[in-house]
C-alpha cells in the first residue's frame, strides 16, 4: 500500500525538520514555510476572515514557531498539526482582541467554506480518517454545525454561542452535546466534551 510508505516518509521528513529547527537552520522555517504556510494561511483565513489579516497571522505563526521551536516534541505529535495548532490558536487571539472583535464584527455569521478552504480541504482528504471525519460531519444539522465551528474556529464559549446566535444557553448546550454525541458514535473515537 502506498499510502502508509508515503505517510512514515513525511514523518521523517518532519523530524529532520524540527531538528534543524531545534538547531536554528534558517532554511528550517523556509522549507516548513514551503510545506505548511498554505495549510496555516487557509485555517486562519477561515477564521478571521480577511485576507490582509489572515497574512499578518501566518507571518507571526511562523515567528512565533521559529522562537518556539525548542519546545516541540515529536514523539507527542506530529510538526505539522503542531504548526495548524500554533495558527489556529494566534487566529482565536486575534478575534478576542478589541482589534479582532472590532474587526470581526464586520462579517455575519457567514459558515460557508471561503474558496481557500476548500483547496485545504481538498488536501486533507487524502487520509481516511479525514474522510471517516467529513462522513461524520454531514450527519450533523446545520446548528449542530455551527456551534462546533464557532467553538473550533472562533473559540467561542457555549454561553457566547447562546448570545450570538440569539438562542437560549440551554438550547445551545443540547446542540452541542448532540453534535459530539454524533460524531463519537460515527468516528468510534474519543471526541472531546
Amino acid at each position: 500500500m502506498l499510502f502508509p510508505v508515503l505517510f512514515a516518509m513525511a514523518q521523517a521528513q518532519d523530524r529532520e525538520l524540527a531538528l534543524r529547527l531545534k538547531r536554528r537552520d534558517p532554511s528550517a522555517v523556509g522549507e516548513l514555510y514551503d510545506r505548511y504556510g498554505r495549510l496555516a494561511y487557509a485555517l486562519i483565513y477561515r477564521i478571521v476572515r480577511d485576507q490582509g489579516t489572515a497574512e499578518d497571522l501566518v507571518q507571526e505563526t511562523f515567528l512565533r514557531i521559529w522562537n518556539r521551536a525548542h519546545a516541540f516534541d515529536s514523539d507527542r505529535g506530529s510538526l505539522g498539526a503542531w504548526v495548524l495548532t500554533v495558527a489556529r490558536n494566534r487566529a482565536i487571539d486575534y478575534l478576542r482582541s478589541v482589534q479582532g472583535r472590532m474587526a470581526h464584527s464586520a462579517f455575519g455569521l457567514e459558515t460557508e467554506y471561503p474558496q481557500l478552504f476548500v483547496d485545504l480541504e481538498k488536501d486533507l482528504l487524502n487520509s481516511d480518517r479525514a474522510k471517516r471525519l467529513r462522513s461524520a460531519l454531514e450527519k450533523l444539522n446545520p446548528n449542530q454545525k455551527l456551534v462546533l465551528e464557532l467553538a473550533y474556529f472562533e473559540g467561542l464559549s457555549q454561553s457566547e454561542m447562546a448570545e450570538r446566535m440569539q438562542q437560549p444557553l440551554g438550547t445551545v448546550k443540547t446542540w452541542v452535546r448532540s453534535a459530539l454525541r454524533i460524531l463519537r458514535e460515527e468516528l468510534g473515537e474519543t471526541v472531546a466534551t
